[in-house]
């Protein structure tokens, strides 16, 4: 009962109290520790993807089959953010971080020694290493609890700048595994796991003073998909971090066939492509506290649709093809950012782990359907047209969104008005709701 009282006279939004009053340092601490999190688990959760190719012709597989390869992992992590999201609310991140880690060692060592011998083995080892794509819906939680509002939105983008761990994977992976054996990437991974596990468990402090959620976790659940910002949120971060999911898994393949690039070459530049969007994406935060999160989506999307147009033509690699890449690479970063702006601008804070968990299953499916389509295409086809003017034409239909509801919602929540849904007795599933 104290703290249905508590909570019911502050904003839902704000920081905990404890969050206030902490030290700037020991907040940095805490966002560097989580954003290494991320990195490790993500480099995890990527390490299939820049060995595709040649699973593809060692095992003799299709396109669609190397396509269905890298995209499992993909939408298993995307679903999965959904419940670890909710119990992050619960149990915080001190708690879920090393269980995310640990967890992901044994697809990773399973993968590495055995499991890359088939198809078969890379699809149940695939599925299982999923687990690490889930670290995103512990870290944006466990960061929005300990910085205040205006400032979340670069906390967040900072945080978020770990998923350069996928450049991680581009980098080393392939050169890994061409200095020593196929095993090689994956026990390197597995034991950079097993040092931020135990980091973290030593380390890592949940923000002071922080209200938990009660109610069971499915009605939790019910409540948050019920927001408006989960559902706007979840349909532009399916747009833009699922454009920058389905390029960093699916461009080395693309690279290869449409121009001819050796597996290397590809991959490099698919590392290129990661590293500008992870480095747009604080940048993107950062702008969308000063400038307005709807704003900054606009442009990203804006910058989308023509990239995804102009590369529908497979224009020559240089220089318009690295312009148009580059350029949606910088937007889907920076519109990434952005998007987790917005959710730390509208969300109650006793709910930001389960609107996280259903906003970043939304972007990793979103990384999932256009590998698959791509790889169908191509197999129909012999070309990658269809699928990229598909990507420009819903890149639009995100732009008119933000233009127009989402730009109504966040006009609503500055004067006050509040979503239905976080309204006393709108959310049974939770003592806590404003």
């Amino acid at each position: 009962m104290t703290v249905e009282t508590t909570m019911s006279t502050r904003d839902p939004r704000a920081a905990s109290p404890g969050a206030v009053q902490a030290a700037g340092g020991q907040r940095t601490v805490m966002l560097v520790l989580a954003t290494v999190g991320f990195a490790v688990n993500f480099w995890a959760w990527a390490l299939l993807s820049p060995l595709a190719p040649k699973f593809k012709d060692t095992l003799g597989l299709s396109a669609f089959q190397q396509a269905l390869l890298v995209a499992v992992p993909v939408v298993v992590g995307s679903l999965g953010r959904i419940p670890v999201g909710a119990l992050t609310d619960r149990f915080g991140g001190r708690v879920m971080f090393p269980l995310v880690s640990l967890t992901t060692i044994v697809p990773v060592l399973y993968l590495g020694l055995s499991g890359h011998t088939s198809l078969a083995g890379l699809l149940v080892g695939g599925f299982f290493l999923g687990v690490g794509g889930t670290a995103f819906a512990v870290g944006v939680p466990f960061v929005n609890a300990w910085f205040p509002p205006e400032r979340r939105g670069l906390a967040i983008g900072v945080f978020g700048a770990g998923m350069g761990g996928t450049a991680i994977s581009a980098l080393t992976t392939v050169k890994l595994v061409t200095a020593g054996r196929t095993a090689t990437p994956f026990v390197v991974t597995a034991i950079a796991l097993s040092a931020y596990a135990l980091v973290a468990a030593l380390l890592l402090r949940d923000a002071p003073g922080q209200a938990l959620p009660s109610g069971t976790l499915s009605r939790r659940l019910a409540g948050t998909a019920r927001l408006r910002v989960t559902r706007q949120a979840a349909a532009l971060y399916a747009v833009l971090f699922g454009g920058y999911v389905a390029f960093s898994v699916y461009l080395p393949a693309y690279l290869k066939t449409a121009y001819g690039l050796t597996q290397a070459d590809a991959a490099n530049r698919m590392a290129g492509f990661v590293l500008l969007a992870v480095v747009m994406r604080p940048i993107g935060g950062w702008l969308a506290d000063r400038l307005a999160p709807t704003r900054v989506l606009a442009a990203s999307l804006a910058v989308v649709v023509v990239g995804a147009a102009v590369q529908a033509f497979t224009p020559g690699l240089a220089p318009l093809g690295t312009i148009a890449f580059l350029s949606m690479a910088a937007a889907l970063g920076a519109g990434s950012g952005a998007t987790f702006a917005l959710v730390a601008l509208l969300a109650p804070q006793n709910q930001v782990g389960s609107v996280t968990g259903i906003v970043g299953a939304a972007g990793g499916l979103g990384g999932f359907v256009p590998p698959l389509i791509m790889g169908a295409i191509y197999g129909q086809y012999g070309s990658y047209a269809l699928g990229l003017a598909a990507l420009a034409v819903v890149a639009l239909a995100a732009l008119a969104l933000t233009v127009t509801a989402v730009a109504k919602n966040v006009s609503q929540t500055s004067v006050g008005v509040q979503d239905p849904a976080t309204r006393p007795n709108s959310g049974k599933g939770s003592a806590v709701h404003v």
